[in-house]
């Protein structure tokens, strides 16, 4: 009870705090993967069960725009369908070099490959391969991040 309570404050925290690198800084002590260079825009929500760990991991250099919101859990909590729906729950990784668009909602058991970009407001179900461009809701391939095939 004790550590969903302190992770609970330290998330709360960590989406109000002016500087990025103080929200990364509070992430990491919940249990996030974040690698170095990375930037996360203000109003991050992290969606998940409050004792997983490992389930959010950002890559080197990714980008979080703001109001990026990422769901590793979701359930219909106390209501009479609860043993009627599935309830989703899975890992999100975010790939070194990775952009994610303002507004954009990633769901559990998604990776956003190295260098992909996820468009602003886009619903993320389904992983995106490396180097490749997705909008939408549900988002889908619009196009690929033009580089250099030396430096893919």
């Amino acid at each position: 009870m004790l550590r969903k309570l302190y992770k609970k404050m330290l998330k709360t925290m960590a989406g109000c705090v002016i500087w990025y690198k103080w929200r990364i800084w509070l992430l990491r002590r919940c249990g996030f993967k974040i690698g170095c260079g990375v930037y996360i825009g203000d109003g991050l929500i992290i969606v998940e069960e409050l004792l997983d760990r490992g389930h959010v991991v950002i890559g080197d250099r990714a980008s979080l725009a703001p109001r990026v919101t990422l769901v590793t859990s979701s359930h219909p909590n106390n209501s009479r369908i609860s043993p009627y729906v599935p309830t989703p729950h899975g890992r999100i990784v975010i790939e070194p070099d990775a952009w994610i668009g303002v507004g954009s909602i990633i769901l559990p058991d998604v990776t956003i490959g190295r260098g992909a970009v996820v468009g602003a407001g886009s619903i993320v179900t389904k992983s995106v391969p490396a180097y490749t461009i997705v909008a939408g809701i549900p988002a889908k391939p619009i196009g690929e991040v033009p580089m250099p095939e030396g430096e893919r």
